[in-house]
């Protein structure tokens, strides 16, 4: 029998007495708490919730303890013509859930409605295959644990899927390979450190499912972006070691990274669930109270608005769901100690009435509130619905991906149409974006390659994408990738067609590291993991997504190492302050614009589109020379006594004192001021 409990905090939570159930159902009629055994298959129980407060109801089951499996049956009206979906035949997952049993399956079994009347609640009773919840109750000794807080300036982020970073690695016990557990091990922290990165951003951990389509193929949803739950770790990418949970073993992960002085970022996905359009599954949100969680089309509440494109929106600008979603983030913050989020398609969350504005709920209480305020907060500033494109609008304190710096990068190096003018905007943290907006450097979140589209190696490989193995036709993935072959497609012995890729690969690699604004750089480019040409790996839990460590290119890891190395020691990369060009009281600026015979580059050479080299003066310490076009290029060098830091050519240092330097085409060279012999200089 249920006492009555208390409305907050919302979930199941045990005190040590019982467990306290709350859930949030404004227009339920009644709700039922089942009960069931460790396996989730045999009901023990079904006891009526009779207490509802303001929307939520609640009880408490004085006794109860920690792994008790539960599940909610919602009553009320059946009415999809009116946005109303409850069926009590359906056992439903509790939003609030920390840890999930069962297994997803494509069953009829979890529809709402009768497949052959969908106006019609379904009678099937759904206990077999639902989802439900457990009880947790995990105490976690942090001991010294502590955020390392890296200032946006000295942020490096490495964007990575718990899975393929480590899945394929011979130096991880293979029992822990493809964990959480994995990341934490030595020989990743030391690849980590290695490298200089100071934040790994995950890819999705959230539980979540793989759409019947995709099952129906015999393929899974690799990537994570279709969460069915915002608090539960996803199992799969747990060890299953003897003494662990997926929580403790998350845990354990981020502890290590922030021994070694590495953020822990998640890429989370509050714009929609896994349970598609009006014709997918009840598994929780539809059968707990459809018409409050979701966004309903304003001409047919039987139907979702899809600005996600995945077939349903989550209602962020409902005070419960934003609730939902801040309880969400907080709980990663105060129990899993992580360090920032970034949010796929960001601008539903910023959606009023279905417009964006920065002004929205959810934006208001990130920055009122005291402990996600002070952690990085990044968008995915675009969205598929109509005016989603935001690039720029967010709030001061977030950071934006910036597509507009990927594309202008990919085409001066691999194509034409940029000129200097353009690239200087984009390589100076994209000012005309930001700054117009008040917004600081860091704002822009500067990337070439990501999860979603090609990888590095694949960008200089081929001029076409090859998702066959999707099973889509080909037709899935951007079609538009500004990309190259160097001259053939895919991969190539050619030594000339090699060397071709690799001073692309490496000029794109020091433009991205040297680059005012906040570098991403994607797990495996460091070490020319390839994709087979596929431009949209969704789908490929293989060795397509899985970065091969055995055949990694330890000389090109060296190199992205000791960009990474120069960008930590260059003052000006690392201050907060737009780059003026103009003189400071030491008579030092911090940015020149330099063409090849050495002079600042004048109007009619930021504006030639066949301009296609430049050199770049940092701090009066620092010159990178770029050469995108296809020709060797000699460059008239400042004066002073140049040595040589790092060329894309794999060039011996060596002095330039008063001398041209040569770049080879489509190459980066950088140079640092000898300053024990340029006094006086």
């Amino acid at each position: 029998m249920l006492s009555k409990g208390t409305p907050y905090p919302l979930g199941a939570t045990f005190d040590g007495d019982g467990v306290n159930f709350a859930l949030f159902s404004e227009n339920a009629s009644a709700v039922s708490l089942c009960l069931y055994d460790e396996t989730g298959q045999i009901q023990t129980a079904s006891l009526s919730v009779e207490h509802c407060s303001h929307g939520i109801w609640h009880g408490y089951l004085p006794d109860a303890q920690p792994g008790l499996v539960y599940g909610y049956r919602v009553s009320g009206p059946y009415r999809p013509a009116e946005g109303q979906r409850f069926n009590p035949h359906k056992v439903v997952l509790d939003p609030y859930a920390k840890d999930i049993v069962g297994q997803w399956v494509d069953s009829p079994l979890y529809f709402g409605y009768q497949p052959a009347h969908p106006e019609l609640a379904s009678v099937d009773d759904n206990t077999a295959v639902a989802l439900k919840g457990r009880v947790i109750h995990e105490p976690y000794d942090w001991g010294d644990d502590e955020a390392p807080h890296t200032d946006w300036a000295k942020t490096v982020i490495y964007e990575a899927h718990v899975r393929g970073l480590t899945q394929l690695h011979p130096e991880i016990p293979a029992e822990i390979r493809g964990s959480y557990a994995a990341i934490g091990h030595p020989v990743m922290l030391a690849h980590f450190k290695q490298l200089g990165i100071s934040a790994i951003e995950l890819l999705p951990v959230h539980w979540h499912l793989d759409e019947p389509r995709l099952k129906q193929l015999e393929l899974q949803n690799y990537w994570g972006y279709n969460s069915i739950n915002f608090f539960s770790p996803e199992a799969s990418y747990w060890s299953h070691r003897a003494g662990t949970t997926p929580l403790s073993e998350f845990r354990d992960m981020v502890k290590a990274l922030h021994s070694a002085g590495i953020e822990v970022i998640l890429d989370v996905v509050f714009n929609h669930t896994a349970e598609q359009d009006h014709m997918g599954p009840t598994l929780s949100f539809r059968g707990i109270d459809n018409a409050n969680y979701y966004v309903l089309n304003h001409s047919n509440a039987a139907h979702y608005e899809n600005w996600s494109g995945c077939g349903n929106v989550l209602n962020v600008s409902h005070p419960r769901v934003l609730q939902l979603v801040m309880d969400s983030l907080r709980y990663w913050v105060n129990e899993c100690h992580v360090d920032g989020f970034r949010f796929d398609l960001a601008p539903i969350m910023g959606r009023l009435d279905g417009h964006f504005t920065a002004n929205a709920p959810f934006f208001v209480a990130i920055a009122q509130d005291p402990q996600l305020s002070t952690v990085k907060m990044i968008a995915e500033p675009w969205d598929i619905g109509a005016g989603g494109y935001q690039v720029g609008h967010f709030p001061q304190t977030w950071s934006e991906w910036n597509d507009q710096y990927r594309d202008a990068m990919r085409k001066f190096w691999l194509h034409d149409g940029v000129n200097r003018a353009l690239f200087a905007r984009r390589f100076a943290a994209s000012s005309d974006v930001f700054h117009k907006q008040r917004r600081g450097p860091k704002s822009s979140l500067n990337f070439v390659t990501a999860h979603d589209g090609f990888n590095l190696r694949d960008l200089v490989s081929y001029n076409h994408k090859h998702n066959l193995a999707n099973k889509e036709h080909n037709r899935d993935g951007h079609s538009h990738n500004y990309s190259w072959n160097c001259g053939l497609e895919g991969p190539s012995e050619d030594p000339g067609i090699l060397l071709l890729r690799m001073r692309a690969t490496k000029a794109i690699l020091a433009t991205l590291l040297l680059s005012q604004g906040t570098p991403m750089l994607l797990a495996g480019d460091e070490i020319g993991h390839t994709q087979q040409g596929n431009n949209n790996a969704y789908c490929q839990n293989n060795a397509i997504s899985w970065l091969n460590w055995s055949q990694a290119d330890h000389k090109l890891t060296d190199y992205v190492a000791e960009l990474i190395k120069i960008r930590r020691e260059c003052a000006v990369l690392q201050n907060t302050r737009w780059w003026t060009g103009q003189p400071d009281e030491d008579e030092i600026q911090d940015v020149v614009w330099l063409n090849p015979s050495g002079q600042p580059l004048q109007a009619h050479d930021w504006e030639d589109a066949a301009g296609r080299a430049l050199m770049v003066c940092l701090a009066k310490n620092l010159l990178v020379l770029m050469n995108a076009s296809a020709h060797q290029i000699h460059f008239h060098l400042p004066a002073g006594i140049w040595a040589m830091r790092l060329a894309s050519t794999g060039d011996p240092q060596s002095d330039f004192s008063g001398k041209d330097c040569r770049v080879a085409a489509r190459s980066v060279t950088i140079l640092q001021r000898d300053l024990s012999r340029n006094q006086g200089d």
